[in-house]
């Protein structure tokens, strides 16, 4: 036994000596990184260190102060360990990212240096050059063979980030395909466009053929891209136009519905308002105009083209909504769209649960909901969890709505993140706490780990640019405050670092319009809670 451990501590010391001996240059080893794209994945590749070693890859919200120490908690989102040269991101990681490796030893960490960082950003074949050339694809056609009537459903797929649509229509295929700018073809250009569908009216056209494209505009009216490729459309007048709105759902088919649900939909010619039914059954008069005798819920929504429902969907089982449109006197347009459903099961909050404001609720870029799971961060989270925030709600409606909302679920985890409604409203920063605590105590009582969000900030500018609304001017010092008082709780993942510009405000690059992040911001979330994550629960 005594032979055995003369040896060990020879060996582990000859080891250390071999690693910090100059002439080896084990100690000065700095990996090189690259990056590749292969089949919707990144792939950090770098060289082998001759010598038994694991590496650490670090992903950061900022660039590393320098090549030779671990990152900060303000600069590190994720940090990961592997014995191979390379891994895997997959795209649900932030573009904006910074990435580095490390080899790692029993005695040095690390071993040598960190490589250079990578800015994923820039490093995929120039992939920021490429956003901006990001063009819309048409989904809708109408050939000669199946003519649409005049007044055509035309559909294309969603550009992140677009605010909303231009959209323009020629007589002949463009001289400038995929361009910036309107071409010498067009006969009529429309920018009232809030979805990624538009039901057109060609009535005024003399012909029975026309070519239409679309390109994305940020809430400024810039282009986010370029227009779509020209598609040709063929209508014929003795067709009956549909007048009905198309169910215009972003939802995938894993993840739950919100406890308050959001509707989307592509609106009616002719419509002013639409309204929305939400049904028990499945609707007895599939198309028609009257309501349906199975209605437990209704609202209309003027100049919009989505609908937030004021009330939790609680009760198990399978509901069905569907929308029409209602003209200026108030009659119905047309018939009513189809039928969409959802399923409501209480199972799948057992594990976890997310509860807070519009950050939590979901939407961002100005013109999506909820309904739009591209925008809400528990798309992105690597484990089940329900979301029951609500959008609007301040800390004291949180703490109202509790035992109605959240009980039923018996979470074994809820993820809080509530208070900026309440202070940028001006509520106190001590109200927004001792409300925070009635939340965390309603959890321990009933058996729930509170997990609370250190609150992101926000950029008081942009808010008043989209919103029209003030900001009290005392909000950091509140913000502060509050998060002082979550980073003091037992268990809290730390968001508020991350998201921080060199003012201390939310940068345009994570939320548009100063208050929501989108989605860039929202996959920046999920990745902090996922890294975390086995720290909060275990």
């Amino acid at each position: 036994m005594k032979r055995i451990f003369i040896i060990v501590a020879l060996t582990i010391s000859m080891l250390y000596i071999l690693e910090i001996s100059e002439a080896v240059g084990l100690n000065s080893f700095k990996p090189q990184l690259e990056i590749n794209h292969m089949s919707n994945e990144y792939i950090l590749q770098w060289q082998r260190l001759p010598y038994f070693a694991y590496y650490e890859v670090e992903a950061l919200s900022i660039p590393p102060a320098n090549d030779a120490k671990q990152a900060t908690d303000t600069e590190l989102i994720a940090s990961y360990r592997t014995w191979n040269n390379q891994m895997p991101i997959d795209e649900n990681f932030p573009f904006r990212t910074y990435w580095r490796v490390s080899a790692q030893t029993l005695f040095h960490q690390p071993l040598g240096k960190y490589s250079d960082y990578i800015n994923l950003t820039q490093s995929i074949g120039g992939m920021a050059a490429d956003f901006d050339k990001v063009k819309p694809e048409p989904t809708s056609f109408y050939p000669a063979s199946a003519p649409a009537s005049i007044r055509p459903m035309l559909t294309w797929t969603v550009v992140p980030g677009a605010v909303y649509y231009e959209l323009e229509f020629l007589t002949e295929p463009p001289e400038n395909p995929n361009d910036v700018f309107s071409s010498d073809k067009q006969v009529l250009l429309t920018r009232d466009v809030f979805t990624n569908g538009y039901n057109a009216d060609l009535s005024w056209y003399e012909g029975n053929r026309i070519f239409w494209r679309v390109r994305a505009l940020n809430n400024h009216g810039n282009p986010l891209g370029v227009f779509s490729d020209a598609t040709e459309l063929y209508f014929n007048r003795d067709i009956i136009p549909v007048t009905r709105p198309l169910i215009n759902e972003h939802k995938p088919d894993n993840l739950p519905t919100p406890l308050y649900p959001a509707y989307s939909w592509i609106p009616v010619l002719g419509a002013l308002s639409h309204e929305v039914e939400l049904t028990r059954q499945p609707p007895e008069n599939p198309g028609g105009i009257e309501p349906s005798q199975y209605r437990i819920w209704s609202q209309t929504v003027t100049g919009l083209n989505d609908c937030y429902d004021d009330q939790p969907r609680i009760i198990p089982g399978k509901y069905y909504w569907r929308v029409r449109g209602i003209d200026a006197a108030g009659n119905p347009v047309g018939g009513y769209s189809d039928a969409a459903e959802f399923n409501v099961d209480l199972s799948r909050g057992h594990y976890a649960a997310t509860f807070g404001d519009s950050i939590t609720h979901g939407g961002g870029a100005i013109s999506y909901s909820p309904d739009d799971f591209d925008y809400s961060y528990q798309t992105y989270l690597n484990f089940p969890a329900v979301n029951l925030g609500k959008s609007g709600d301040t800390t004291a409606a949180m703490l109202a709505r509790f035992d109605q909302d959240v009980l039923p679920y018996k979470p074994k985890y809820l993820l809080i993140l509530g208070g900026t409604n309440s202070l940028r409203g001006g509520v106190p920063a001590t109200q927004v706490i001792t409300e925070l605590t009635g939340i965390r105590d309603k959890c321990l009582t009933n058996g729930i780990r509170p997990i609370f969000l250190t609150l992101p900030p926000i950029n008081p500018d942009a808010i008043n640019d989209v919103f029209h609304e003030e900001t009290v001017v005392n909000w950091r010092e509140e913000f502060d405050a509050v998060n002082q008082f979550i980073r003091q709780q037992r268990y809290f993942i730390d968001l508020e670092p991350h998201f921080l510009d060199s003012s201390r405000e939310l940068p345009d690059h994570l939320a548009i319009d100063g208050l929501h992040p989108d989605i860039e911001g929202k996959k920046l979330t999920a990745q902090i809670i996922n890294a975390h994550w086995s720290r909060v629960v275990r």
